[in-house]
């Protein structure tokens, strides 16, 4: 891990990594799930391959139960094999130029994984850049969306820490230009 940018907010602290998520010690980490939760590329493919066998059945359990999850919801797991004890999985938007409701199933996947994590007593919250990969959610337009929600949720001391980990110096980069503007920042 290279860059860390931190964005004090309230009584919380928004960091900003270039990193691995299946790497952090968080109460949770966010899974950039599919609707099926059945691991997939991406951050999604590594998160199931670091967690482990329980994952799998877990992730069965819930669909079996509630259908597919749509886009905005949430839900949480174990952790099984990663350091983070639990694992909340979210589905993003994909991107269909703007105009099918995406940048409000965006918000709500933010909000819908904090949600969970509240719920269930957490203080520190690690993130991906949910949608910004193969669903091709434009960064200059999730980052404010996204970043907004987290900023929200540590000011109104909700949780303490948000992690929020970025895959190369070019989308660190990227998101940490919008936090900039959001909120000024303290390299370390």
């Amino acid at each position: 891990m290279s860059d860390t940018v931190l964005y004090p907010l309230g009584q919380g602290v928004l960091k900003l990594l270039e990193g691995d998520i299946t790497q952090d010690d968080a109460d949770a980490i966010v899974n950039a799930a599919n609707s099926a939760l059945a691991g997939g590329g991406g951050v999604d493919g590594a998160i199931h391959r670091a967690a482990g066998p329980g994952l799998p059945p877990a992730c069965r359990e819930i669909i079996a139960r509630i259908g597919r999850l749509p886009a905005g919801g949430a839900v949480i797991t174990p952790g099984f094999d990663l350091p983070a004890r639990h694992i909340i999985h979210t589905v993003g938007p994909i991107w269909r130029g703007g105009n099918e409701g995406e940048p409000e199933k965006l918000r709500s996947a933010y909000a819908e994984s904090i949600a969970r994590a509240v719920e269930n007593g957490l203080a520190t919250l690690s993130f991906p850049a949910v949608s910004t990969g193969v669903y091709g959610y434009p960064v200059e337009l999730a980052a404010p969306i996204a970043l907004t929600v987290m900023a929200e949720a540590l000011t109104s001391g909700r949780l303490r820490e948000i992690r929020l980990y970025l895959h190369g110096k070019h989308a660190f980069g990227l998101w940490r230009s919008v936090a900039d503007d959001l909120f000024g920042g303290i390299t370390r």
